[in-house]
């Protein structure tokens, strides 16, 4: 079995994240526990490091400015590293796509078969892998992340996408 990422490179990893109150919103209590599952499950286990910077760790400020999505990255003590913004045009599709094929998913566990829930389930996966090489390629050259920390900060970008709806 493979060491988590933070066993391996321990420095260059994300101990906190922030989201921008402002830009992002608050939203209803179930949304707001979504946030907050994703944000523990990218602290708990993830490879993030910028590019020709010194090793971290680094805190996450994320935060939606335009039709961009901002990630101010600096260290544990504040002092700012690099701040990237990321076109959202990218992920708009594959968001929409994995929020309607969730929604599928979660009719189906109530009427279906436990092979047709198990097919909407491998698609809803594969979205969100799409979802996370999207992520990947988009933060290609500007900050290195394995492919569970991409997952981890895909699912953290879809629950932003339910500002100010309650679930």
């Amino acid at each position: 079995m493979n060491k988590p990422p933070t066993e391996e490179d321990p420095n260059n990893r994300i101990v906190a994240v922030t989201l921008d109150e402002e830009s992002i919103g608050r939203s209803g209590p179930d949304i707001e526990h979504e946030r907050a599952i994703a944000i523990y499950d990218l602290i708990e286990q993830n490879l993030f490091a910028p590019v020709g910077t010194e090793p971290g760790p680094y805190t996450l400020h994320i935060a939606i400015t335009g039709n961009r999505l901002m990630f101010d990255i600096r260290r544990e003590d504040g002092t700012p590293v690099v701040a990237h913004l990321l076109s959202l045009t990218p992920f708009r599709r594959i968001v929409k796509d994995y929020f309607m094929i969730c929604d599928s998913y979660y009719q189906a566990i109530r009427t279906a078969t436990p092979d047709k829930i198990e097919a909407i389930d491998m698609g809803r996966r594969g979205i969100h892998d799409e979802g996370s090489r999207t992520l990947q390629e988009r933060l290609k050259g500007k900050v290195r992340i394995d492919f569970e920390t991409a997952r981890r900060l895909f699912t953290l970008i879809c629950v932003l996408h339910w500002k100010g709806q309650d679930a």
